[in-house]
């Protein structure tokens, strides 16, 4: 039947090939940042590889457009009516653009300075971020179950940064780190994610634009303000030792992850349900631990073992669908 037809695909299941997508990425990016930041010898600039990702992820949807209009005159007609006819729209577009290039960077930064399991759990407070930028600008309504989901999320990140005060990394790498440092990063970065979040949904209700176009306005705002980023903070190191100082096989590996892996999953987004969503989080989160304590041999603690617990219980409180009552107001 019907029904069937639209969750199959060649005998696949796309919503469980969705979650799979969707924990891949949510883990792996995270860890292989983590293990290009941990490595010894020459370290890449970060600022650099958030370039490069938005490149390719540009150059990607031009691939993908130019083969819907089957010739480049058409592919140029797209972009043009979008880019310079809706010149209003696209401008608008700059603002979560440059937004998420902040985000990318703060990232980098957090990752270097936190363990990979700590940085998966802290960050969901972009859930938190984007609740509350969703109630003030879209006047979205919460119910009671997602307000008492946000406060079991803020008191569980509390626990899980609280174990690792008085830890020490067991890191042998030639870059300093700083769990303050780290801290302050990836908070800041879920206010950026959880802003740029909303500030683009509100943008795109009644636009008729694809994801493809979205993505092409997106990345290359995201080149310029990068570029930007690049002279301002890495400018001299630049010029002495090239643009891809530091890159090796790893490295490249993170810049596709970030340039083709966000692309992948807003195309399998769209088959997954919110507590699939929550479902792959969770996931990425215990992926992320594992793998920390085989890699680098993160202690897990009874205190953050209780904070990531809280934290798990809360995305998926925070994900459960909406019942018709029992609503407070905004």
């Amino acid at each position: 039947n019907a029904e069937v037809r639209g969750w199959y695909r060649g005998g696949i299941n796309l919503k469980y090939l969705s979650l799979v997508v969707l924990t891949f990425q949510n883990a792996t990016l995270i860890l292989s940042i983590r293990y290009t930041r941990t490595l010894p010898g020459d370290m890449y600039l970060a600022t650099t590889a958030v370039v490069l990702a938005e490149l390719f992820k540009m150059m990607a949807c031009f691939a993908v457009i130019f083969k819907e209009k089957g010739s480049m005159s058409g592919l140029i007609e797209h972009v043009h009516y979008y880019t310079v006819i809706q010149w209003k729209d696209a401008v608008k577009i700059s603002v979560p653009a440059i937004l998420y290039v902040i985000q990318n960077n703060l990232q980098y930064i957090a990752i270097s300075n936190l363990e990979a399991a700590v940085f998966q759990v802290t960050y969901q407070l972009k859930i938190m971020t984007t609740a509350i930028f969703s109630v003030f600008l879209l006047r979205k309504e919460l119910i009671k179950t997602q307000w008492i989901a946000l406060c079991l999320l803020f008191a569980g990140v509390a626990m899980v940064q609280l174990s690792q005060s008085d830890a020490k990394s067991t890191v042998t790498s030639d870059v300093e780190q700083s769990p303050m440092l780290g801290l302050v990063a990836v908070l800041l970065s879920c206010c950026s994610s959880g802003f740029a979040g909303v500030y683009f949904e509100k943008l795109l209700k009644g636009s008729d634009i694809s994801l493809w176009m979205r993505n092409i306005h997106l990345a290359g705002y995201g080149v310029i303000v990068g570029l930007f980023g690049v002279y301002w903070n890495d400018g001299a190191t630049v010029s002495e030792k090239g643009f891809l100082f530091g890159y090796n096989g790893w490295v490249w590996w993170v810049v596709l992850m970030q340039a083709f892996g966000g692309l992948l999953v807003a195309v399998v987004v769209k088959y997954a349900d919110n507590i699939l969503k929550g479902f792959a989080t969770s996931l990425a989160i215990i992926v992320s631990c594992v793998f920390s304590v085989f890699i680098w041999g993160f202690v897990i603690t009874l205190q953050f073992s209780a904070g990531t617990a809280l934290v798990l219980g809360a995305v998926y409180m925070y994900s459960l669908p909406k019942p018709q009552t029992n609503i407070l107001p905004a």
